[in-house]
């Protein structure tokens, strides 16, 4: 395992560092299939004659189960194993790609596309593994180059689909690129269950006494913890509120009220988990060695709400803002000007958790917060008599902070508590996409600049939560399964 607080990415040597480079490998081989269909998009329409409410309605199809599969994926992770679920999430993906290719109809592609949302939960395995492979001082730097890398390296491969697509020609090409994604990623879940073990040799991969929800120590926080979860059920709300015919008309009414009911029927069923789950602390109550606070995880959750999610809705819209805002730029210099916002993950996720390791947890993601709403105040400024090349430098201001933000929230969930890192990374990164859906429904109904300044005003209100975070002091106890105890370090 590497020590000190640096990490040397080119000593393959060095057991950690060769799982954080298997670990971003696999987050970009699922991420691409995940998206891989989005600058396809345009050839997908013609070979089906497809309408605007349909194109509209497989993007938000794309992302409906990623909420959900992302809270499933963090459970099985814990009880299994990064090595076993993320093999078999690429094999999954894999196999979900040829179906996407081979599709025939608009309802199977919107199958496809649904079934494809939980790929998207890819990103929380490697949380888990980055967490069991680099002590505290480096997990922050280490987790922010998984997500930053994998994103980055994900989004640039993706833009070599539709050049497959276009040598290979016709109804065939953007088949054969979909297609091609997912040969990659059945080969590549060979290469990845051969190469990578849950943790360094001798030491102990500590699992959830019980499966179903989260482990919370106080009646207080069973509560919160339920009340957590609302959210996340509103947000798939809107998602089926979208496909109904007050959105883009895929689903008729009662196939709506049918989501809406199955929904408060899956909430309840949540709830009875949890407290199975939680049954014996609220009778008999946890030892206080053993005890956590449920607020780290709350905090941590719309910490990313505003960071990730921020990033998801404005990636989505931005484009379409410089298209709109300046005269003269056609769509495909929109495009471009747009990624700007993108491209920073590369360096501002793994610097945001760097600095997450030096500065302390807390102080970091106050200062990043307060850059994030700084900028998207500057955003709503944007006006067409500004010089475009200054609304594109400060779009990439404001996303350094966006990113860094979102590695500095991931340089905290490993350190809550490592058995249920799984579900904590689940919980926090489905309040992500909620975040999405939230920024992108309010879009719906107000204007550019007021759009950035709720994201602003959300920001202030996290801000403020934050201050209630607690630094991660000395050690956590975890008990192993012969009943030992044993210390994890936390700082």
């Amino acid at each position: 395992m590497s020590t000190g607080s640096k990490i040397d990415l080119l000593n393959l040597r060095d057991g950690s560092v060769r799982t954080l480079h298997f670990a971003w490998l696999a987050f970009f081989v699922t991420f691409v299939v995940w998206f891989g269909h989005a600058p396809l998009l345009a050839y997908i329409r013609a070979s089906f004659g497809l309408s605007d409410p349909e194109v509209k309605a497989l993007l938000i199809l794309n992302v409906a189960l990623t909420i959900p599969a992302r809270i499933v994926v963090g459970m099985l992770v814990d009880r299994y194993g990064p090595r076993a679920v993320y093999t078999g999430l690429l094999v999954a993906s894999g196999l979900l790609a040829f179906a996407f290719a081979m599709a025939d109809s608009f309802e199977q592609l919107a199958l496809a596309r649904l079934a494809l949302g939980f790929v998207g939960a890819g990103f929380v395995i490697g949380i888990r593994l980055v967490g069991e492979w680099f002590p505290a001082r480096q997990v922050g730097l280490a987790g922010g180059i998984y997500g930053g890398w994998g994103n980055f390296v994900s989004a640039v491969a993706a833009g070599s689909l539709p050049a497959l697509a276009l040598f290979v020609g016709g109804d065939q090409g953007w088949r054969l690129a979909i297609a091609a994604t997912g040969v990659v990623a059945l080969l590549y879940a060979g290469i990845f269950y051969r190469s990578v073990r849950n943790t360094p040799k001798g030491s102990t991969y500590f699992k959830p006494r019980r499966s179903g929800g989260l482990e919370v120590t106080s009646r207080r926080d069973f509560y919160f913890y339920i009340t957590m979860t609302v959210p996340m059920y509103l947000a798939l709300a809107v998602l089926a509120w979208k496909l109904s015919p007050s959105g883009v008309g895929l689903l008729p009414p009662w196939a709506a009220r049918g989501i809406y009911a199955g929904l408060a029927v899956l909430f309840g069923v949540q709830v009875s988990q949890i407290h199975r789950v939680n049954a014996e602390m609220l009778r008999a109550g946890v030892p206080r060695i053993y005890r956590y606070s449920f607020r780290q995880v709350a905090i941590l959750d719309v910490a990313y709400f505003v960071t990730f999610g921020s990033e998801l809705a404005v990636v989505s819209m931005l484009p379409l803002f410089f298209l709109d805002t300046f005269d003269g730029i056609d769509p495909v210099r929109a495009g471009l000007l747009a990624s700007a916002f993108a491209c920073t993950n590369l360096v501002a996720r793994p610097l945001g958790g760097w600095l997450s390791d030096r500065l302390g947890r807390k102080r970091t993601l106050t200062v990043l917060l307060s850059g994030l709403v700084a900028g998207y105040v500057v955003l709503a400024q944007i006006a067409p008599q500004w010089p475009i090349l200054v609304a594109v430098l400060a779009t990439i201001a404001c996303s350094v902070f966006v990113q860094a933000g979102a590695g500095a929230v991931f340089a905290v969930v490993p350190l809550v508590r490592r058995r249920m890192t799984g579900q904590i990374a689940g919980m926090t990164g489905a309040y992500g996409n909620v975040g999405a859906v939230v920024y992108l429904t309010v879009l719906s109904f107000v204007g550019y600049s007021t759009f950035f300044l709720v994201i602003a005003a959300s920001a202030v209100a996290v801000l403020l939560a934050v201050r209630f975070l607690d630094e991660p002091q000395g050690h956590t106890v975890e008990v192993r399964e012969d009943g030992t105890v044993e210390l994890i370090e936390v700082a």
